[in-house]
């Protein structure tokens, strides 16, 4: 870890946190623009709107931390939006550049915030959480969305995902 987080209870998230963004990364290394929007013919959320999602995710979570930076790619995923089937999604560099624009400031955001920061509650549609509980959501969501594209990457033909 790079850094130590003002708060105990913060440790493991920016742990998950820095795993994440590099796997993040790793997870849509070499995919193409074409196979990004590709759904095989299902339903599913391709990889483009989950990476999209994602991107949106952080900057949205950096806002409730104070940090105001802008995305270039979350237009399609404001009021948490689902996929639109006909829409026509960033390129993936562009989510990328994203990502890697709103990272750094919310891993020393994750780091410094407070115990009562954390304790604060967030307003969310028919409910109230915790900035904490909220933290701990995107985390685990994080990872279940590099989950979602590493098994795109197999049904799409691609290489397995490499850890390192």
């Amino acid at each position: 870890m790079k850094t130590q987080p003002n708060s105990t209870k913060m440790y493991g998230i920016v742990v998950l946190y820095q795993m994440q963004t590099d796997f993040f990364l790793r997870a849509l290394d070499g995919i193409d623009q074409k196979d990004a929007q590709n759904r095989l013919n299902t339903q599913a959320n391709h990889i483009a709107w989950i990476t999209g999602s994602v991107v949106s995710g952080r900057f949205y979570l950096a806002k409730l931390l104070g940090i105001d930076v802008q995305s270039e790619t979350g237009d399609l995923f404001e009021n948490n939006a689902g996929i639109i089937a006909d829409a026509t999604y960033p390129s993936l560099a562009n989510f990328k550049k994203d990502w890697e624009k709103i990272s750094a400031p919310l891993e020393v955001a994750l780091t410094q915030v407070s115990d009562d920061k954390l304790n604060e509650n967030v307003e969310m549609p028919g409910m109230q959480i915790t900035l904490f509980d909220m933290i701990s959501f995107t985390s685990y969501r994080e990872a279940n969305c590099i989950g979602q594209i590493a098994l795109w990457r197999r049904l799409l033909g691609y290489q397995g995902m490499k850890y390192m």
